[in-house]
């Protein structure tokens, strides 16, 4: 298990950084594209987005907030709830997206040449299998007091 933890908290770091350095020229940060990525195909609410990438709700509304302030997202109603609004990009927010698809579509090929297309593959589901499998982990009891 610690392997394995130590494993995927150095992947996290290194796809952060190189996402990083992809999202830059087009004047978004990792985060940023992280949450215009989740909202692309349909508008989703904050806490929507929070779940789907498995983070706090409101991280992603600090970062929802400002990239409808920055005019690269928007709030619009949402018909299945009246207070939790959906966060969807605007096309300002969908052109800085298309400006990281040259450099994502070029480290895709080159992982894709270093690991083999199975390799590629394989891994990809290894990665869903482990996200599945914590899924259906029920939450761990509360530590003792010391």
């Amino acid at each position: 298990m610690s392997r394995t933890a130590l494993g995927v908290f150095r992947l996290n770091g290194q796809f952060l950084s190189v996402s990083e350095e992809l999202a830059r020229p087009a004047g978004l940060t990792a985060a940023w594209w992280q949450v215009l990525g989740a909202v692309l195909h349909e508008p989703l609410s904050v806490a929507g987005i929070a779940r789907a990438m498995g983070i706090t709700r409101q991280s992603v509304q600090r970062i929802a907030d400002l990239l409808a302030v920055k005019g690269l997202a928007e709030y619009v109603p949402n018909p299945a709830h009246r207070r939790a609004k959906l966060l969807r990009p605007t096309g300002a927010g969908r052109a800085a997206i298309d400006l990281i698809g040259p450099g994502h579509a070029i480290l895709a090929t080159r992982l894709a040449e270093a690991l083999g297309d199975d390799g590629f593959a394989e891994t990809v589901r290894v990665l869903q299998r482990l996200s599945a499998a914590l899924d259906t982990l029920p939450p761990m009891p509360d530590s003792p007091d010391p």
